[in-house]
């Protein structure tokens, strides 16, 4: 069993909370995802994650948040 550092995960967990809060004063920050046009879906990495986001209107949506040594 690998030994877990505490402190690395309480920083990764504030990354990534923090993180869609910086949507809302720059929502298009993240690199448009072509694939789903004409939706406006969005990538943004935060460290090791890849978030991905809707824009609609007024509204944005988180989609999907994982690490990005998944195979997605």
């Amino acid at each position: 069993m690998q030994a877990v550092d505490k402190g690395a995960a309480i920083r990764t967990v504030q990354m990534l909370t923090v993180a869609p809060t910086k949507l809302l004063t720059n929502p298009r920050i993240g690199e448009k995802v072509e694939e789903f046009s004409p939706r406006e879906v969005r990538r943004f990495l935060i460290g090791h994650y890849e978030m991905r986001y809707e824009i609609k209107s007024n509204t944005i949506y988180v989609l999907r948040l994982w690490h990005t040594r998944e195979n997605r």
